[in-house]
């Protein structure tokens, strides 16, 4: 079998399971478990899927810039911040983080609620600007321009100082197994201590970016309280989450 038809093979197999491991392919192909193991490295170089411990899993899908991410799904993310408003209530302290589904939020919440936001996003400041009861507090630090937040020792030691009720926590890719993962390494402990500074984590994400893992650890998947996705909470394809703990919305 040629290499480019094993490479359709995988991602094939990929697309339809979520995972796939070295044993399953190496049978599946007739090939040795070292030839799918450099398969798997060269798609992973070509971005077309992500290698874990014994096989691999999809990247998260869309773009990671914030430009291009805020035009990407907005229906779908519309759906998510009206399902989020219902978690926030009066005279709470929410972490807002820069994911764009977070900047909706911001973007969707009612001129007359009372809370205290805490963000290092630039958009999610500026939405709440003209909010007269919404106090903002905003962790300085170095910009990262494709996010257009905050990273770097300052953010963090900022959002340290907080416990917050809840965190808002825009999602690039979580699995079950893998946890919660990122594609930028200063982003992800920006939002690991976003975590460890919340009561509450409320993981924003549209459907297609579970069972997907990126470069960079956030958290396990169980520190979730609650994942909002632009599905009926019913979906079977969620039994993986409830089986954790973990409220579907």
């Amino acid at each position: 079998m040629l290499k480019e038809e094993r490479f359709r093979l995988i991602l094939d197999r990929l697309v339809h399971d979520q995972k796939v491991y070295l044993a399953g392919l190496s049978t599946l192909l007739n090939v040795s478990e070292d030839t799918i193991r450099r398969d798997i490295k060269e798609l992973a170089e070509q971005g077309l899927l992500k290698s874990v411990r014994g096989g691999a899993v999809p990247h998260s899908p869309g773009p990671h810039r914030f430009k291009d991410r805020i035009l990407h799904d907005t229906e779908q993310k519309q759906i998510i911040a009206k399902k989020a408003l219902e978690f926030l209530k009066d005279d709470q302290v929410v972490i807002f983080d820069g994911g764009t589904s977070a900047v909706l939020v911001a973007q969707l919440l009612p001129k007359d609620v009372h809370l205290t936001v805490v963000t290092n996003s630039f958009p999610v400041a500026t939405l709440l600007e003209e909010h007269e009861h919404v106090e903002v507090l905003f962790a300085g630090g170095r910009l990262l321009k494709n996010s257009f937040v905050t990273i770097g020792n300052d953010t963090i030691q900022f959002l340290k100082k907080f416990r917050a009720d809840i965190c808002l926590l825009g999602i690039c890719s979580i699995h079950a197994e893998l946890g919660v993962t990122s594609p930028n390494f200063e982003e992800s402990e920006v939002k690991r201590v976003m975590i460890e500074s919340s009561k509450e984590i409320i993981a924003l994400a549209t459907v297609e970016k579970l069972e997907t893992a990126e470069a960079y650890y956030v958290c396990p998947t169980d520190r979730l309280s609650v994942i909002i996705t632009d599905q009926l909470a019913e979906d079977e394809a969620f039994k993986v989450y409830t089986e954790l703990g973990i409220k579907m919305a």
